[in-house]
């Protein structure tokens, strides 16, 4: 099962309870308390296979049964889920298209966020594709192929464009700048399901996105339907 993630909802364990804004725990109470939403559709079980930032938007793959959770947690890790994102970002990359393949790690000195580590970092690449360029921003196309934590967010800060509000990696506001919310969403998943071996293709809305931040998706929109990136 597949939603549309909004903005600002943590994906932690149920028993998680720092937060009042985790998901899979709105989701399990909601199911036992018998709402409609669950109700109508006969779900006992639902949880998430992977993993979005909190303030990151769009889709986010769900199962609704307890052994489904490793199978298709599986074609992530073994990097056979297609993954396609739309950053916003600061300025305008030189180049059309590049890949990053900088290796990640957790940084110690601030828990939470991750740092380039050439030596004891794990492998992370991302095929980064400019799709429309404006008023000191841009809009990205982001194909990251390992899921590293923060990876496209990482990836954009060392190239010298940051993600639009990313007030993690990005630079500190200037007092003359208004704040923005995270520019990064998940507009794709494609992958082969594994029990039925049919080819799935999940597309999430992007046009509402990309008008908060000044850009006209459906100008992009053939460049990102006709993309087909390989590394």
């Amino acid at each position: 099962m597949a939603i549309d993630k909004p903005r600002g909802w943590m994906l932690a364990p149920f028993s998680w309870q720092k937060t009042s804004r985790n998901l899979q725990a709105a989701l399990t109470s909601s199911i036992a308390a018998g709402d409609f939403w669950a109700r109508s559709r006969n779900l006992k079980y639902l949880r998430f296979v992977h993993r979005l930032d909190a303030d990151t938007t769009g889709i986010l793959l769900l199962t609704r049964s307890p052994g489904a959770v490793n199978t298709f947690g599986d074609l992530f890790e073994s990097r056979r889920m297609e993954k396609v994102y739309l950053a916003i970002v600061r300025g305008a990359p030189g180049q059309k298209q590049w890949t990053c393949r900088l290796r990640l790690a957790p940084n110690p000195r601030q828990r939470g966020k991750m740092k380039v580590d050439s030596r004891g970092g794990k492998e992370a690449e991302t095929i980064f594709r400019v799709l429309q360029t404006g008023e000191r921003r841009s809009l990205i196309e982001a194909r990251p192929f390992t899921g590293r934590t923060h990876q496209i967010r990482v990836h954009l800060a060392e190239s010298g464009h940051p993600v639009l509000g990313d007030e993690l990696y990005g630079p500190a506001l200037r007092a003359s700048e208004e704040e923005v919310s995270l520019g990064l969403r998940a507009v794709g998943l494609a992958y082969t399901d594994p029990f039925t071996r049919r080819r799935v293709q999940i597309r999430a809305p992007a046009e509402a996105f990309g008008r908060e931040y000044g850009f006209d998706i459906s100008v992009a929109g053939d460049k990102l339907d006709a993309s087909n990136a390989t590394r």
